[in-house]
């Protein structure tokens, strides 16, 4: 039934398309080109330009050494962070600090565990002033 309607209509569709298409053609103006219409004389295609990196603060505009020397501390401080705490030892060292036991230095000064503790809490410091100071210089 569908079929049947669609085709008594394509006649008289076509028909009008037809007769739109001439008076339409025949009703435009000449005038000036449509803005965005393709052309058959159509500029060539250019490359677009990266966009410029532009500082926003004035240490990272006036003192780009400094800020890039934060950096590169920042990132030894880390490297060192992550070596003390790698070579440290655990407070439960199992059996073999309860048998052998500990030696402690009788006169004051710290022994090897104790001055690792003492570099890593320093390192640790400076790891986390100089991220501060790197994401206040706003690179």
């Amino acid at each position: 039934m569908i079929s049947q309607l669609l085709a008594a209509a394509a006649p008289a569709v076509k028909a009008s398309a037809a007769a739109a298409g001439v008076a339409s053609k025949a009703a435009l103006p000449a005038g000036p080109p449509i803005k965005g219409a393709v052309s058959a004389t159509a500029p060539p295609l250019q490359v677009p330009v990266a966009p410029q990196i532009v500082p926003h603060t004035w240490l990272a505009t006036h003192a780009g050494w400094l800020t890039h020397t934060i950096a590169g501390l920042s990132i030894l401080f880390a490297l060192l962070l992550i070596i003390l705490l790698a070579v440290q030892t655990t407070k439960q060292e199992g059996l073999s600090g309860t048998i052998g036991g500990r030696v402690e230095s009788a006169y004051g000064r710290p022994g090897g565990e104790e001055l690792l503790k003492r570099w890593t809490g320093i390192v640790a410091v400076g790891f986390v002033i100089t991220f501060v100071i790197l994401s206040l210089t706003g690179i």
